[in-house]
């Protein structure tokens, strides 16, 4: 029997990594950070345990990268709705619905996610993480900042604020208050975006959908042939 080839491999391991992230936001967000184990995410995932240490440094890691993927896959999917749009305004209010919807909807999951950037480790770098990084940049300088580099870490600030404030046991602020602080820091018509209250055609934010499959791609990657999937191997044989 011939060996796999180079791109079956990539894609079987690019397969098992989205399986491991899809998993580790589906139970958090059913169960809450502490009580999701690493074993717990595998099983959920239907790869070996050995597989998570391979792939990421530890639990704080997977997860911070999970929700960053869902961060970024939500803003994405706003921002490239239809109508599609090029105006800046309209684009940073999207943003704005964008993220706050995950306070609104996802609440346990971004509790502890936000919780979760105020430990040690602090903010996890990762591919998923720059690339929200890369659609906020985008959409400050679409915005029409003549100052990027000043004006992104500052929307990046207020975003994490509100959902801060969105999240706070007890004392949470209503989210169409914090909207209306943000719409009016950035000059944005009320209408723009996602209304509280609105309905998106084709499913995007603001309808509170539970389906999280979407954003976590285990289907053959595009100009890939799907490969005759086989088990895994164990971490210590890769």
């Amino acid at each position: 029997m011939s060996p796999r080839s180079a791109l079956v491999n990539e894609e079987l391991r690019r397969r098992s990594k989205e399986r491991l992230l899809h998993a580790a936001v589906e139970l958090v967000n059913e169960h809450g950070y502490e009580a999701t184990t690493l074993g717990d995410i595998a099983d959920r995932a239907g790869s070996a345990r050995g597989l998570v240490s391979y792939y990421f440094p530890g639990k704080r890691q997977l997860v911070q990268s999970a929700v960053h993927r869902l961060m970024h896959r939500t803003l994405e999917e706003a921002l490239e709705r239809e109508p599609r749009t090029e105006d800046g305004r309209e684009r940073m209010a999207r943003a704005i619905d964008a993220i706050l919807g995950l306070a609104r909807d996802r609440p346990v999951l971004m509790r502890q996610h936000m919780a979760g950037l105020l430990q040690a480790e602090g903010f996890v770098m990762c591919p998923e993480q720059r690339r929200l990084a890369e659609l906020l940049r985008d959409t400050v300088a679409r915005h029409g900042s003549c100052d990027v580099d000043t004006d992104y870490p500052m929307l990046r600030a207020l975003l994490m604020g509100a959902v801060f404030a969105a999240l706070v046991p007890g004392v949470p602020m209503p989210v169409p208050v914090l909207r209306a602080e943000l719409f009016k820091r950035y000059r944005l018509d009320w209408e723009m975006g996602v209304p509280p209250g609105t309905e998106v055609s084709g499913g995007t934010c603001g309808t509170g959908r539970t389906d999280l499959a979407r954003f976590f791609a285990t289907g053959p990657a595009p100009d890939c042939p799907a490969p005759a999937l086989r088990p895994e191997p164990d971490a210590q044989s890769k």
